[in-house]
């Protein structure tokens, strides 16, 4: 059974963001905002002027910036869910292999990333718990 002292063991997971309440609350935003891509008439309007366009949102200045700047991993972190997020990546004509492959470490190819998927996905030395990477 969960209890108060490990309801957040899933933070030590190195690049897990789980989109738990807190996170919700820190991404409404930038969510609502990916959701809006929904409707033509506002596709054209982020299209026509983007920053523009993100003044209607109550977005903060690193929200903005990894909009603009398309840093995925950023909007993660930044209280971003991967289905909302991904309404952007459509909008750029991207796959999910495309924003998977810009979420990895160092960025890496899509080519890259799909050959590492096909082979099983990522290792999973040094990638269980953060307390890892302090042991070398």
């Amino acid at each position: 059974m969960m209890n108060a002292t490990n309801a957040r063991d899933y933070r030590q997971i190195p690049g897990t963001y789980v989109f738990d309440g807190a996170h919700c609350q820190k991404g409404y935003a930038l969510n609502m905002f990916c959701k809006s891509l929904d409707l033509e008439r506002n596709r054209a309007a982020f299209r026509a002027d983007s920053p523009g366009y993100l003044k209607n949102f109550k977005l903060s200045d690193e929200q903005r910036n990894a909009v603009l700047d398309r840093d995925w991993l950023a909007m993660l972190r930044l209280g971003g869910n991967i289905y909302y997020t991904f309404k952007l990546a459509i909008f750029d004509g991207l796959t999910m292999q495309h924003v998977g492959a810009a979420m990895s470490a160092n960025g890496m190819s899509v080519d890259d990333f799909r050959e590492m998927m096909m082979s099983g996905g990522r290792p999973i030395n040094g990638n269980r718990s953060v307390e890892e990477w302090s042991h070398g």
